[in-house]
Protein backbone atom coordinates (compact mmCIF):
# COMPACT_ATOMS: atom_id res chain seq x y z
CA UNK A 1 0.00 0.00 0.00
CA UNK A 2 2.30 2.34 0.67
CA UNK A 3 4.31 1.91 -2.54
CA UNK A 4 0.73 2.32 -4.23
CA UNK A 5 0.60 5.62 -2.33
CA UNK A 6 4.09 6.89 -3.01
CA UNK A 7 3.64 5.70 -7.07
CA UNK A 8 0.04 8.18 -6.74
CA UNK A 9 2.37 11.07 -5.15
CA UNK A 10 4.81 10.65 -8.30
CA UNK A 11 1.58 11.05 -10.55
CA UNK A 12 0.08 13.71 -8.81
CA UNK A 13 3.42 15.46 -9.07
CA UNK A 14 4.41 14.63 -12.80
CA UNK A 15 0.81 16.04 -13.82
CA UNK A 16 1.18 18.72 -12.16
CA UNK A 17 4.62 20.00 -13.90
CA UNK A 18 2.83 18.93 -17.18
CA UNK A 19 -0.31 21.17 -16.49
CA UNK A 20 1.67 24.38 -15.58
CA UNK A 21 3.38 23.74 -19.19
CA UNK A 22 -0.20 23.06 -20.55
CA UNK A 23 -0.84 26.13 -19.84
CA UNK A 24 2.43 27.80 -20.91
CA UNK A 25 2.48 26.16 -24.26
CA UNK A 26 -1.54 27.56 -24.96
CA UNK A 27 -0.62 31.14 -23.99
CA UNK A 28 2.12 30.29 -26.39
CA UNK A 29 -0.26 29.42 -28.99
CA UNK A 30 -2.45 32.52 -28.26
CA UNK A 31 0.24 34.90 -28.48
CA UNK A 32 1.37 33.61 -31.57
CA UNK A 33 -1.49 33.16 -33.47
CA UNK A 34 -2.81 36.57 -32.74
CA UNK A 35 0.63 38.33 -33.43
CA UNK A 36 2.14 39.87 -36.93
CA UNK A 37 3.47 36.40 -37.28
CA UNK A 38 0.51 34.54 -37.47
CA UNK A 39 0.92 33.18 -40.75
CA UNK A 40 3.71 31.15 -39.64
CA UNK A 41 1.73 29.42 -37.20
CA UNK A 42 -0.80 28.65 -39.39
CA UNK A 43 1.79 27.40 -41.81
CA UNK A 44 3.47 25.59 -39.10
CA UNK A 45 0.19 23.66 -37.82
CA UNK A 46 -0.88 22.94 -41.52
CA UNK A 47 2.88 21.26 -42.58
CA UNK A 48 2.16 17.88 -44.05
CA UNK A 49 4.44 14.60 -42.59
CA UNK A 50 3.91 12.13 -44.97
CA UNK A 51 5.24 8.79 -44.59
CA UNK A 52 4.45 7.77 -48.49
CA UNK A 53 4.90 3.28 -47.91
CA UNK A 54 2.01 3.75 -45.03
CA UNK A 55 0.09 6.15 -47.20
CA UNK A 56 -0.23 8.46 -44.33
CA UNK A 57 -0.68 12.13 -45.16
CA UNK A 58 -1.37 14.18 -41.85
CA UNK A 59 -0.69 17.63 -40.84
CA UNK A 60 1.49 18.37 -37.79
CA UNK A 61 -1.45 19.63 -36.02
CA UNK A 62 -2.74 15.81 -36.86
CA UNK A 63 0.25 14.09 -35.68
CA UNK A 64 -0.12 15.65 -31.98
CA UNK A 65 -3.54 14.99 -32.10
CA UNK A 66 -3.65 11.59 -33.65
CA UNK A 67 -0.01 10.50 -32.43
CA UNK A 68 0.78 12.23 -30.05
CA UNK A 69 -2.31 12.32 -27.55
CA UNK A 70 -2.14 8.73 -28.00
CA UNK A 71 0.86 8.60 -25.69
CA UNK A 72 -1.37 10.69 -23.41
CA UNK A 73 -3.96 8.13 -23.55
CA UNK A 74 -1.65 5.70 -22.74
CA UNK A 75 -0.58 6.83 -19.87
CA UNK A 76 -3.94 7.42 -18.97
CA UNK A 77 -4.81 3.62 -19.50
CA UNK A 78 -2.00 2.98 -17.19
CA UNK A 79 -2.59 4.79 -14.24
CA UNK A 80 -6.63 3.92 -14.47
CA UNK A 81 -5.48 -0.14 -14.50
CA UNK A 82 -3.47 0.53 -11.13
CA UNK A 83 -6.27 2.30 -10.06
CA UNK A 84 -8.53 -0.33 -10.62
CA UNK A 85 -6.42 -3.26 -9.67
CA UNK A 86 -4.40 -1.92 -6.58
CA UNK A 87 -5.18 2.00 -6.04
CA UNK A 88 -8.22 3.58 -5.38
CA UNK A 89 -10.79 1.97 -7.37
CA UNK A 90 -9.96 -1.32 -6.29
CA UNK A 91 -12.25 -1.29 -3.21
CA UNK A 92 -15.76 -1.47 -4.48
CA UNK A 93 -16.82 1.53 -1.70
CA UNK A 94 -13.93 4.23 -2.85
CA UNK A 95 -14.63 3.63 -6.42
CA UNK A 96 -18.48 4.30 -6.07
CA UNK A 97 -17.97 7.63 -5.69
CA UNK A 98 -15.65 9.08 -8.50
CA UNK A 99 -17.14 6.99 -10.99
CA UNK A 100 -20.38 7.97 -10.20
CA UNK A 101 -19.08 11.11 -10.04
CA UNK A 102 -17.79 11.09 -13.12
CA UNK A 103 -20.95 9.75 -15.09
CA UNK A 104 -22.70 12.98 -13.55
CA UNK A 105 -19.95 14.71 -14.97
CA UNK A 106 -20.53 13.36 -18.44
CA UNK A 107 -23.96 12.92 -18.65
CA UNK A 108 -25.56 16.59 -17.38
CA UNK A 109 -23.15 19.28 -19.26
CA UNK A 110 -24.10 16.44 -22.63
CA UNK A 111 -27.46 17.15 -21.78
CA UNK A 112 -27.24 20.94 -21.31
CA UNK A 113 -24.64 21.64 -24.49
CA UNK A 114 -27.03 19.00 -26.68
CA UNK A 115 -30.47 21.05 -25.18
CA UNK A 116 -28.79 24.69 -25.83
CA UNK A 117 -27.52 23.53 -29.08
CA UNK A 118 -30.01 21.55 -30.49
CA UNK A 119 -30.71 21.60 -34.20
CA UNK A 120 -27.63 24.05 -34.77
CA UNK A 121 -25.28 21.90 -37.51
CA UNK A 122 -22.80 19.87 -36.13
CA UNK A 123 -24.46 19.88 -32.57
CA UNK A 124 -25.27 16.07 -33.24
CA UNK A 125 -21.73 15.36 -32.22
CA UNK A 126 -20.53 18.60 -30.55
CA UNK A 127 -22.38 17.55 -27.57
CA UNK A 128 -19.67 15.80 -26.43
CA UNK A 129 -17.30 18.67 -26.35
CA UNK A 130 -17.56 19.65 -22.80
CA UNK A 131 -17.72 15.90 -21.31
CA UNK A 132 -14.17 15.40 -20.02
CA UNK A 133 -12.06 17.22 -17.17
CA UNK A 134 -8.69 17.69 -17.79
CA UNK A 135 -6.24 15.78 -15.96
CA UNK A 136 -3.11 17.55 -16.16
CA UNK A 137 -4.69 20.91 -16.14
CA UNK A 138 -6.82 20.22 -12.98
CA UNK A 139 -4.14 18.52 -10.84
CA UNK A 140 -1.82 21.08 -11.40
CA UNK A 141 -4.49 24.03 -10.37
CA UNK A 142 -5.48 21.69 -7.51
CA UNK A 143 -1.10 21.39 -6.16
CA UNK A 144 -0.90 25.42 -6.83
CA UNK A 145 -4.20 26.24 -4.89
CA UNK A 146 -5.21 23.51 -2.65
CA UNK A 147 -2.03 22.65 -1.16
CA UNK A 148 -3.76 22.83 2.46
CA UNK A 149 -6.90 20.76 1.40
CA UNK A 150 -6.83 16.61 2.44
CA UNK A 151 -5.42 14.34 0.54
CA UNK A 152 -8.09 12.60 -0.30
CA UNK A 153 -8.98 15.65 -2.36
CA UNK A 154 -6.29 14.69 -4.73
CA UNK A 155 -6.85 11.15 -4.97
CA UNK A 156 -11.23 12.09 -5.44
CA UNK A 157 -10.07 14.18 -8.42
CA UNK A 158 -7.88 12.51 -10.04
CA UNK A 159 -9.83 8.88 -10.29
CA UNK A 160 -13.04 11.36 -11.35
CA UNK A 161 -10.69 12.69 -13.94
CA UNK A 162 -9.46 9.10 -15.00
CA UNK A 163 -12.86 7.66 -15.46
CA UNK A 164 -14.24 10.37 -17.13
CA UNK A 165 -11.68 10.84 -19.88
CA UNK A 166 -12.15 6.68 -20.07
CA UNK A 167 -15.53 7.57 -21.35
CA UNK A 168 -14.94 10.70 -23.04
CA UNK A 169 -12.42 7.62 -24.89
CA UNK A 170 -15.57 5.78 -25.61
CA UNK A 171 -17.89 8.74 -27.07
CA UNK A 172 -14.92 9.61 -29.39
CA UNK A 173 -14.82 6.10 -30.57
CA UNK A 174 -18.33 5.56 -31.25
CA UNK A 175 -18.90 9.50 -32.58
CA UNK A 176 -16.34 9.22 -35.01
CA UNK A 177 -15.92 6.42 -36.54
CA UNK A 178 -18.40 6.62 -39.48
CA UNK A 179 -16.74 3.55 -41.84
CA UNK A 180 -15.03 0.54 -40.17
CA UNK A 181 -12.82 -1.48 -42.61
CA UNK A 182 -13.34 -5.14 -40.54
CA UNK A 183 -9.50 -5.84 -41.30
CA UNK A 184 -7.63 -3.40 -40.07
CA UNK A 185 -10.12 -3.63 -36.68
CA UNK A 186 -9.52 -7.42 -36.98
CA UNK A 187 -5.52 -6.79 -37.35
CA UNK A 188 -6.05 -3.96 -34.35
CA UNK A 189 -7.32 -6.70 -32.43
CA UNK A 190 -4.61 -9.05 -33.09
CA UNK A 191 -2.11 -6.54 -31.62
CA UNK A 192 -3.94 -6.01 -28.35
CA UNK A 193 -4.70 -9.60 -27.87
CA UNK A 194 -0.58 -10.26 -28.50
CA UNK A 195 0.06 -7.46 -26.29
CA UNK A 196 -2.26 -9.17 -23.27
CA UNK A 197 -0.46 -12.76 -24.22
CA UNK A 198 3.62 -11.43 -24.28
CA UNK A 199 2.25 -9.38 -20.64
CA UNK A 200 0.90 -13.00 -19.47
CA UNK A 201 3.96 -14.47 -20.55
CA UNK A 202 5.80 -12.35 -18.73
CA UNK A 203 7.50 -11.05 -22.24
CA UNK A 204 9.40 -7.84 -21.32
CA UNK A 205 11.51 -6.78 -24.47
CA UNK A 206 10.98 -3.77 -26.03
CA UNK A 207 11.50 -5.17 -29.14
CA UNK A 208 8.31 -6.93 -29.27
CA UNK A 209 5.90 -3.93 -27.87
CA UNK A 210 7.19 -0.93 -29.82
CA UNK A 211 6.14 -2.58 -32.84
CA UNK A 212 2.85 -3.89 -31.61
CA UNK A 213 2.31 -0.39 -30.19
CA UNK A 214 2.47 1.32 -33.53
CA UNK A 215 1.01 -1.46 -35.48
CA UNK A 216 -2.14 -0.98 -33.08
CA UNK A 217 -1.91 2.84 -33.81
CA UNK A 218 -1.93 2.11 -37.35
CA UNK A 219 -4.36 -0.43 -37.71
CA UNK A 220 -7.10 2.09 -36.20
CA UNK A 221 -6.30 4.37 -37.92
CA UNK A 222 -6.66 2.44 -40.74
CA UNK A 223 -9.54 1.16 -39.68
CA UNK A 224 -11.75 4.28 -39.48
CA UNK A 225 -11.33 4.32 -35.48
CA UNK A 226 -9.53 7.46 -33.42
CA UNK A 227 -6.01 6.21 -33.46
CA UNK A 228 -5.63 7.07 -29.94
CA UNK A 229 -7.87 4.44 -28.87
CA UNK A 230 -4.89 2.21 -28.88
CA UNK A 231 -3.21 3.85 -26.27
CA UNK A 232 -5.73 3.29 -23.47
CA UNK A 233 -6.24 -0.03 -24.42
CA UNK A 234 -2.90 -1.17 -24.50
CA UNK A 235 -2.66 0.55 -20.79
CA UNK A 236 -5.69 -1.66 -19.49
CA UNK A 237 -3.96 -4.49 -21.03
CA UNK A 238 -0.56 -3.59 -19.28
CA UNK A 239 0.21 -6.07 -16.01
CA UNK A 240 0.24 -3.61 -12.61
CA UNK A 241 0.70 -6.88 -10.23
CA UNK A 242 4.69 -7.38 -9.88
CA UNK A 243 5.51 -10.90 -9.27
CA UNK A 244 7.82 -11.53 -6.13
CA UNK A 245 10.95 -12.06 -7.95
CA UNK A 246 10.34 -8.15 -9.89
CA UNK A 247 11.06 -4.88 -7.86
CA UNK A 248 8.36 -3.01 -10.17
CA UNK A 249 4.90 -4.11 -12.13
CA UNK A 250 5.89 -3.37 -16.09
CA UNK A 251 3.11 -0.68 -15.83
CA UNK A 252 5.37 1.09 -12.95
CA UNK A 253 7.91 0.77 -14.98
CA UNK A 254 6.04 2.00 -18.19
CA UNK A 255 4.75 4.96 -16.52
CA UNK A 256 8.18 5.88 -15.31
CA UNK A 257 9.51 6.14 -18.40
CA UNK A 258 6.59 7.88 -20.47
CA UNK A 259 4.38 9.51 -18.18
CA UNK A 260 7.10 12.44 -18.04
CA UNK A 261 7.76 12.45 -21.34
CA UNK A 262 4.07 12.89 -22.24
CA UNK A 263 2.94 15.38 -19.41
CA UNK A 264 6.04 17.50 -21.07
CA UNK A 265 6.29 16.74 -24.42
CA UNK A 266 3.37 15.40 -25.99
CA UNK A 267 0.45 16.99 -23.77
CA UNK A 268 1.99 20.47 -24.07
CA UNK A 269 3.17 20.11 -28.14
CA UNK A 270 -1.16 19.31 -28.63
CA UNK A 271 -2.02 22.63 -26.95
CA UNK A 272 0.63 24.23 -28.58
CA UNK A 273 -0.68 23.11 -31.92
CA UNK A 274 -4.60 22.99 -31.27
CA UNK A 275 -5.20 26.41 -28.59
CA UNK A 276 -3.93 28.75 -31.42
CA UNK A 277 -7.30 30.16 -31.64
CA UNK A 278 -7.71 34.28 -33.49
CA UNK A 279 -9.16 36.37 -30.94
CA UNK A 280 -11.15 39.29 -32.08
CA UNK A 281 -13.93 41.95 -30.46
CA UNK A 282 -16.25 39.67 -33.28
CA UNK A 283 -15.30 36.52 -31.49
CA UNK A 284 -15.90 37.66 -27.81
CA UNK A 285 -18.87 39.21 -29.26
CA UNK A 286 -20.37 35.63 -30.23
CA UNK A 287 -19.15 33.52 -27.70
CA UNK A 288 -21.84 34.81 -25.58
CA UNK A 289 -24.64 34.66 -28.81
CA UNK A 290 -23.27 31.64 -30.51
CA UNK A 291 -25.28 28.38 -29.69
CA UNK A 292 -22.30 26.31 -30.09
CA UNK A 293 -20.12 28.61 -27.64
CA UNK A 294 -22.89 28.86 -25.39
CA UNK A 295 -23.74 25.12 -25.38
CA UNK A 296 -19.97 24.32 -24.52
CA UNK A 297 -19.45 27.30 -21.81
CA UNK A 298 -22.42 25.87 -20.33
CA UNK A 299 -21.63 22.50 -20.15
CA UNK A 300 -18.39 22.79 -18.83
CA UNK A 301 -19.61 25.67 -16.22
CA UNK A 302 -22.58 24.67 -15.36
CA UNK A 303 -22.99 20.98 -16.18
CA UNK A 304 -19.78 20.01 -14.77
CA UNK A 305 -20.38 21.09 -11.60
CA UNK A 306 -24.05 20.27 -11.35
CA UNK A 307 -23.01 16.98 -12.41
CA UNK A 308 -20.43 15.85 -10.42
CA UNK A 309 -21.66 17.34 -7.50
CA UNK A 310 -25.38 16.84 -7.52
CA UNK A 311 -24.52 12.76 -8.43
CA UNK A 312 -22.69 12.60 -5.64
CA UNK A 313 -24.41 14.07 -3.28
CA UNK A 314 -27.01 11.69 -4.12
CA UNK A 315 -24.61 8.96 -3.68
CA UNK A 316 -23.80 9.56 -0.36
CA UNK A 317 -26.98 10.03 0.86
CA UNK A 318 -28.70 7.15 -0.63
CA UNK A 319 -26.14 5.11 1.02
CA UNK A 320 -24.27 4.18 -1.75
CA UNK A 321 -21.04 5.88 -1.55
CA UNK A 322 -18.97 7.52 1.19
CA UNK A 323 -17.62 10.88 0.84
CA UNK A 324 -13.86 11.14 1.13
CA UNK A 325 -12.16 11.46 4.65
CA UNK A 326 -11.85 14.90 5.82
CA UNK A 327 -13.67 16.74 3.18
CA UNK A 328 -16.93 18.59 3.52
CA UNK A 329 -19.56 19.21 1.38
CA UNK A 330 -17.81 22.47 0.38
CA UNK A 331 -14.73 20.86 -0.77
CA UNK A 332 -16.81 18.52 -2.96
CA UNK A 333 -18.31 21.75 -4.82
CA UNK A 334 -14.86 23.06 -4.65
CA UNK A 335 -13.58 19.87 -6.61
CA UNK A 336 -16.73 20.11 -8.83
CA UNK A 337 -15.96 23.56 -10.02
CA UNK A 338 -12.27 22.37 -11.29
CA UNK A 339 -14.20 19.32 -12.85
CA UNK A 340 -15.19 22.15 -15.24
CA UNK A 341 -11.44 22.38 -16.93
CA UNK A 342 -11.67 20.75 -20.07
CA UNK A 343 -8.76 21.22 -22.10
CA UNK A 344 -7.49 18.56 -23.54
CA UNK A 345 -9.69 16.04 -24.67
CA UNK A 346 -12.31 18.98 -25.38
CA UNK A 347 -10.10 20.58 -27.93
CA UNK A 348 -9.72 17.35 -29.27
CA UNK A 349 -13.46 16.61 -29.43
CA UNK A 350 -14.28 20.29 -30.80
CA UNK A 351 -11.40 19.63 -33.84
CA UNK A 352 -13.28 16.37 -34.65
CA UNK A 353 -17.28 17.37 -34.59
CA UNK A 354 -16.58 21.02 -35.67
CA UNK A 355 -14.23 20.60 -38.25
CA UNK A 356 -16.02 20.58 -41.41
CA UNK A 357 -18.75 22.99 -39.95
CA UNK A 358 -19.22 26.64 -41.43
CA UNK A 359 -16.07 26.58 -43.18
CA UNK A 360 -13.57 26.29 -39.99
CA UNK A 361 -15.25 28.56 -37.96
CA UNK A 362 -17.46 26.74 -35.58
CA UNK A 363 -14.36 24.57 -34.79
CA UNK A 364 -12.16 28.33 -33.91
CA UNK A 365 -15.47 29.50 -31.97
CA UNK A 366 -16.18 26.35 -29.75
CA UNK A 367 -12.31 26.03 -28.98
CA UNK A 368 -12.34 29.64 -27.58
CA UNK A 369 -15.56 28.94 -25.50
CA UNK A 370 -13.45 25.97 -24.19
CA UNK A 371 -10.11 28.15 -23.39
CA UNK A 372 -12.16 30.69 -21.65
CA UNK A 373 -14.10 28.17 -19.64
CA UNK A 374 -11.77 26.41 -18.24
CA UNK A 375 -9.67 29.17 -17.52
CA UNK A 376 -12.73 30.25 -15.83
CA UNK A 377 -13.70 27.25 -13.89
CA UNK A 378 -9.81 26.89 -12.97
CA UNK A 379 -9.72 30.97 -11.50
CA UNK A 380 -13.82 29.97 -9.24
CA UNK A 381 -11.91 26.55 -8.14
CA UNK A 382 -8.86 28.43 -7.38
CA UNK A 383 -11.05 30.88 -5.20
CA UNK A 384 -13.08 28.11 -3.29
CA UNK A 385 -9.99 25.91 -2.74
CA UNK A 386 -8.11 29.12 -1.20
CA UNK A 387 -11.27 29.50 1.14
CA UNK A 388 -11.32 25.91 2.07
CA UNK A 389 -7.59 25.48 2.80
CA UNK A 390 -7.44 28.51 5.28
CA UNK A 391 -10.57 26.93 6.95
CA UNK A 392 -9.23 23.31 7.17
CA UNK A 393 -5.34 24.91 8.33
CA UNK A 394 -7.39 27.01 11.41
CA UNK A 395 -8.92 23.62 12.27
CA UNK A 396 -5.43 22.02 11.94
CA UNK A 397 -3.88 24.69 14.19
CA UNK A 398 -7.07 24.51 16.64
CA UNK A 399 -6.38 20.86 17.13
CA UNK A 400 -2.66 21.51 17.27
CA UNK A 401 -3.59 24.01 20.54
CA UNK A 402 -5.22 22.03 22.28
CA UNK A 403 -3.23 18.91 21.97
CA UNK A 404 -0.32 21.59 23.36
CA UNK A 405 -2.88 22.48 26.43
Amino acid sequence: MTQVRSELSRYLRTETVGGALILIAAAAALLWVNSPWSASYQTMTETVVAIPPLHLELTLAEWTADGLLAVFFFVAGLELKRELVVGELADRKRATLPVIAAIGGVVVPALIAAVVGFGVPGMDRGWAIPVATDIAFALAVLALTGSRIPAGARVFLLSLAVVDDLMAIVLIAVLFTTTVSLLWLLAAAGCFAAWALAQHKRIGSPLLYVPLALVSWYALHEAGVHPTIAGVVLGLLTRVRPDPAEEQAPATRLEHLIQPVSASVCVPLFALFAAGVPLSTNVFGELFSDRIALAVILGLLVGKPLGIFGLSWVAIRLGVATRPSELGWRDMVALAVLGGIGFTVSLLVAELALADVAGGSSVELAKTAVLVASMAASLAGSALLLRRGRVHQARRDARALEREE
